[in-house]
């Protein structure tokens, strides 16, 4: 895995427990042949696919159970269950 990309996703998705989340739910959707929606000239592991579309916004996910009322808090009703769509 890329430091580079890894640090660039983390600005993206700041808490670390979510940002593995959604990269192994990605990772395995290309391992089971799902195409990357990005291009790249070299060839990337599927984590490094993963990470750079949480870069470009290709993906976005969504936290159920959020509590909305404290937009820059942790609820502590977040449920584990993380789901993420693509943007196409």
């Amino acid at each position: 895995m890329r430091n580079d990309y890894l640090q660039a996703a983390q600005d993206i998705i700041q808490d670390p427990m979510i940002l593995i989340n959604v990269v192994s739910k990605r990772v395995k959707q290309l391992k089971f042949g799902e195409r990357p929606f990005i291009y790249s000239l070299v060839k990337l592991e599927p984590e490094d696919v993963a990470l750079r579309e949480i870069i470009e916004g290709k993906i976005s996910f969504e936290l159920h159970g959020q509590n909305n009322s404290a937009p820059n808090s942790t609820p502590s009703n977040l449920s584990p269950h993380t789901s993420f769509s693509s943007l196409y």
